[in-house]
């Protein structure tokens, strides 16, 4: 139920938004919400309150895990994270997905290091594919204006 409603906002918010947008240069969340793929993301951006920062001059890269990924995690995660009282633990999951400057695949080396902006580092593995931790980027290179999008198929944990 919970999921639904905020699904539901989240839906509300990307039609407000691109009509917003239309136009106009797109930012990061504006360029998740275009997607279409994004919409646990975006309600878990707006619960942690980093739209604005999201939103600001950057450049970032974030690594953006879809619905399905979101979906994948066990029942009732989603869930728990979006509660007020879990925000912080979920600003560290989401900041975890966010490094600072725009890093395109082309600048990637193998087993290199990244810190993101929850502070901890992220792995970068090219063995099999882009791995993220333990995550594949399907989708590599998605420009905004203040940055670039890296679509994952998971949720990486600090």
């Amino acid at each position: 139920m919970i999921r639904k409603t905020l699904l539901s906002a989240a839906a509300t918010f990307a039609l407000a938004t691109s009509a917003f947008a239309g136009g106009h240069a797109k930012d990061i969340v504006d360029t998740a919400v275009g997607a279409g793929d994004f919409s646990t993301l975006v309600a878990a951006v707006q619960a942690a309150g980093l739209v604005d920062t999201l939103k600001g001059d950057g450049p970032f890269t974030v690594f953006a895990p879809t619905d399905a990924a979101f979906a994948a995690l066990p029942a009732g995660t989603v869930e728990e994270l979006l509660k007020p009282e879990n925000k912080d633990q979920l600003v560290a999951i989401l900041t975890y997905h966010v490094v600072p400057g725009k890093v395109m695949s082309g600048d990637l080396v193998d087993d290199m290091k990244a810190a993101t902006v929850q502070g901890s580092e992220i792995t970068i593995d090219l063995d099999n594919g882009v791995m993220i931790d333990e995550a594949s980027v399907v989708s590599a290179d998605i420009e905004a204006d203040n940055g670039v999008i890296h679509v994952i198929d998971k949720v990486i944990m600090p």
